[in-house]
């Protein structure tokens, strides 16, 4: 597979060379020391300290103070074998230099694993964001108002690590920083090309932007696919693993997934979609959603390819979410005398069959890949929590029963995972621009794992995004820039 290698690097109005003030941080015994070579453009770092973690830090930081947006990178190289595995160096934005302030970095280990670590308020407690991508690699990371994103290049491959939400400052301590984990010794480092870029902040609205990301199962990692200034959801793998449909604009788009540029699928007069759209099991059918001429959302299926589309469901509003197995039956969410249930429909419009009559808000039906259940998400019991159902609508049981609130699950091909997107537990509905979770199902031992923290909700993964063998799937995540 090709890769769309598209990565914007906000527009930044100053750009210097680092050259850095010098100081430790917390209670360090041996102090550190910075070293610049200005011929090979390189620092050697010297620090110590007992670690990066916690409710304090003991570190040595090069740091420039800067404010507004900020983008900063660097190649980094440990100097010897080191002697605790867990050594860290290397970039970070700080609200103060105090042990216990704030911050967000993104280091490399002495044993090479490489995260992404934040502490939301002065005193807290560390967090942090593991990445399985393995040095050697360029470490990037970025300010974009409050939202904090690391991502690592490796040859010409993007792997985005994280991006969380941090109430900072404007004004910060950025630069780079190297750690011993044992306050009787120090680790030395070397950063080559360093980059830092700024930009203050500017009296205009930000733009949003959309990047459709992979992660593959088996190595745990996230690559950009396809980034761009505008704002696109729910990607949609199809099932002859040539493209990965989404929405934008009210339109139907597909990407081939050799890196070509999106193509408008001729939806002809449905031109008001919204993010419930996907393909059948056999790729020639593709569901569609609708607003029409009075407001309401109605179903609709045309030829894969684009064509004139045909109306399902009469009623409205109605929002697809899956296809049965066999390409038969639509399963969908849709208000019925003003409540929200689960409804299975044949496709061409017959027998629309309720499935749930739960108080509250059902929604986000989706088939196993045998066509024996349904998964789907329900507030049933006060929070928003994953559900299960066999096809005919009998034996609801929930699955999730966590804190998160709960959306869209996505069995695996494979029927041995299921996908789903989770909320904080103070957060109502699924909206936009939040701090979520892309978490993993395993259906053989019940347990639940935590894969992406991203900045996302509505339009992340509202469809079925899985690739045909089940081994990756795609999503979207967001970005607030200049």
């Amino acid at each position: 597979m090709k890769y769309l290698f598209l990565f914007f690097i906000p527009i930044m109005i100053y750009s210097q060379n680092f050259i850095g003030q010098s100081s430790d941080v917390g209670k360090v015994n041996i102090k550190g020391e910075s070293l610049y070579d200005s011929i090979k453009k390189a620092y050697v770092i010297t620090g110590s300290g007992e670690n990066i973690w916690g409710y304090e830090d003991a570190f040595h930081f090069v740091w420039e103070k800067v404010e507004g947006d900020i983008f900063m990178e660097t190649d980094i190289e440990w100097i010897g074998e080191g002697k605790h595995p867990h050594r860290k160096g290397g970039l970070m934005f700080r609200a103060g230099l105090s042990e216990n302030d704030p911050y967000v970095d993104i280091v490399v280990h002495g044993d090479g694993l490489i995260s992404m670590q934040f502490r939301k308020e002065k005193g807290g407690e560390t967090s942090e964001i593991k990445s399985n991508v393995k040095p050697p690699v360029k470490l990037m990371l970025e300010k974009n108002a409050d939202q904090y994103t690391a991502s690592l290049l490796k040859g010409s491959i993007i792997y985005p690590v994280g991006t969380i939400s941090l109430n900072l400052s404007d004004s910060l301590y950025a630069g780079i920083v190297v750690c011993s984990h044992d306050s009787t010794v120090s680790e030395k480092a070397v950063f080559r090309n360093v980059n830092l870029k700024f930009q203050k902040p500017l009296n205009r609205e930000r733009k949003v932007e959309s990047t459709i990301e992979i992660f593959d199962l088996e190595t745990r990692t996230r690559k950009i696919f396809y980034r761009s200034r505008e704002h696109f959801e729910a990607p949609n793998w199809s099932p002859d693993n040539k493209f990965i449909y989404f929405n934008k604009e009210g339109k139907i788009y597909r990407i081939a997934l050799d890196g070509k540029i999106p193509e408008a699928v001729n939806t002809d007069f449905a031109i008001h979609c919204n993010n419930d759209h996907g393909l059948s099991a056999d790729g020639k059918m593709l569901a569609i959603s609708n607003h029409d001429k009075d407001g309401l959302s109605r179903i609709y299926v045309l030829p894969g390819d684009g064509g004139i589309p045909q109306l399902v469901t009469r009623k409205g509003p109605s929002y697809w979410h899956g296809w049965s197995p066999d390409s038969k039956y639509l399963v969908y969410c849709a208000e019925r005398n003003g409540n929200f249930d689960i409804y299975k429909i044949d496709i061409d419009g017959k027998n629309e069959i309720r499935l749930t009559d739960a108080e509250g808000l059902d929604d986000g039906p989706e088939f196993s890949p045998d066509g024996k259940y349904i998964y789907f998400n329900s507030e049933r019991t006060g929070k928003m929590k994953i559900w299960r159902m066999d096809a005919d609508g009998g034996n609801q049981t929930q699955i999730t029963a966590d804190e998160f609130n709960d959306w869209f699950p996505h069995p695996s091909p494979d029927n041995k995972y299921i996908v789903f997107l989770s909320y904080a537990p103070d957060v109502t509905g699924h909206p936009p621009n939040k701090n979520v979770l892309l978490r993993l199902l395993n259906l053989q031992d019940g347990s639940i794992e935590t894969i992406a923290e991203l900045f996302g909700g509505q339009g992340t993964i509202n469809v079925p995004s899985w690739s045909p063998d089940g081994k990756r799937f795609a999503f979207v995540s967001y970005r607030l820039i200049y």
